[in-house]
């Protein structure tokens, strides 16, 4: 009966059943088999593919980082994770304060201090609450001042500074309006509840002179005369600096009257060369979006190596001024370090001047980083000259 049952369900064709089956099963199995080999290839050539995505964009990514290397611009916006986010806001907030104009001012501030620094027992607690006041006041203002340049730059920016954040977009104007609103008022407020003259008028005049050589209204937006842009950076770089901190130290923290010693006015004079150098110089590399933006800078005028030599002569010609004062001094010690530190600086400054490509933008820009070194050195000098 079971036989029967079964039987009823086979075809008819019993006798080829066996074989049948056999080739059934043959080409299922040749059929799975291609599959197999059709489904390995389809996903070895997806991964191929993806390898290669992953190469080009890895090596996108990397032309990008040493692009941004060289050109001082930020790598795009790829990674936003939050583990990224706090080192990606400091590094916008440090292109957007001009780090080198900070250091400068820092610098500045301590060397002018010491001069007003009479003997070993002046290195008090007070002497030094006093100086990081001054700093701290002053990098408030320093960053407003920046700030308010590049708000009010934003298209020249693009064109001469694209790593800007402000030009490059990471900055929002708003945020822009933000910051240097906020950094105005907390350098007033500090410098008003320390009660020293001196150091409140010294931000009053930079605040004045910054809105005015930046900001886009009548009769102001000073940096478009080069006569008149240069007089604000002297004012602020030669003679605030120099005799205001001086005296906030001389006068408010020390008590003393208001004296000035040689090292004072040599300071005064010096710097003076300075800031001419650096006001004629910032526009070297600029002169692009200068001429596109109706900037009449000297460079503009007058064309990127006359205005570069011109700055070498006026730096050479302080260092010779600088020599002879150091011959003058009275001491041994210091007339050996102001006579050689500045033939030295001089000597170096003469030999990279001589190889630097006047038609390459990244050479320019690069001496003139240079120019803020040697800022810096001499006022390492500055309170040795006595």
């Amino acid at each position: 009966m079971k036989s029967l049952i079964i039987a009823s369900f086979v075809s008819p064709q019993l006798p080829y059943s066996s074989s049948s089956t056999g080739c059934y099963h043959a080409s299922l199995r040749a059929l799975k088999h291609n599959r197999a080999i059709r489904s390995q290839s389809s996903y070895a050539i997806h991964n191929i593919g993806r390898f290669k995505r992953t190469f080009l964009l890895s090596r996108k990514h990397n032309a990008s980082i040493v692009a941004s290397a060289v050109s001082e611009q930020p790598v795009g916006p790829g990674d936003t994770s939050p583990q990224r986010s706090l080192p990606n806001a400091l590094n916008a907030f440090y292109r957007f304060s001009r780090p080198h104009t900070v250091i400068g001012t820092a610098l500045s501030i301590v060397s002018v201090s010491l001069l007003a620094v009479q003997n070993l027992s002046d290195f008090s607690p007070v002497f030094f609450i006093g100086v990081m006041e001054a700093i701290v006041a002053s990098f408030f203002m320093n960053i407003y001042i920046v700030g308010l340049n590049q708000l009010s730059d934003i298209e020249i920016d693009k064109v001469n500074k694209p790593y800007l954040p402000l030009a490059s977009g990471e900055y929002s104007v708003k945020t822009g309006v933000l910051i240097v609103s906020s950094f105005a008022l907390m350098s007033f407020w500090l410098g008003w509840i320390v009660g020293s003259w001196p150091l409140f008028w010294a931000l009053f005049v930079s605040f004045v002179l910054g809105t005015a050589y930046s900001i886009n209204i009548p009769m102001l937006r000073w940096k478009r005369f080069a006569l008149v842009a240069a007089m604000c950076i002297v004012a602020v770089r030669a003679i605030i600096v120099q005799i205001a901190f001086y005296l906030h130290i001389q006068t408010f923290v020390y008590g003393r009257l208001v004296v000035f010693p040689k090292p004072v006015i040599f300071a005064t004079g010096f710097m003076s060369f300075f800031s001419v150098v650096i006001a004629l110089f910032k526009d070297i590399p600029d002169i692009v979006g200068d001429k596109i933006f109706g900037i009449q800078s000297f460079t503009v005028r007058l064309g990127q190596k006359r205005v570069f030599w011109i700055c070498i002569l006026l730096l050479e010609v302080a260092y010779g001024a600088a020599i002879l004062v150091g011959a003058s001094s009275p001491f041994l010690w210091s007339r050996c370090i102001t006579i050689f530190g500045h033939v030295i600086l001089g000597l170096i400054l003469w030999r990279r001047a001589k190889s630097t490509d006047l038609e390459s933008k990244s050479a320019i820009t690069s001496f003139y980083m240079f120019i803020w070194q040697l800022f810096y050195a001499e006022y390492l000098l500055i309170p040795l000259v006595r």
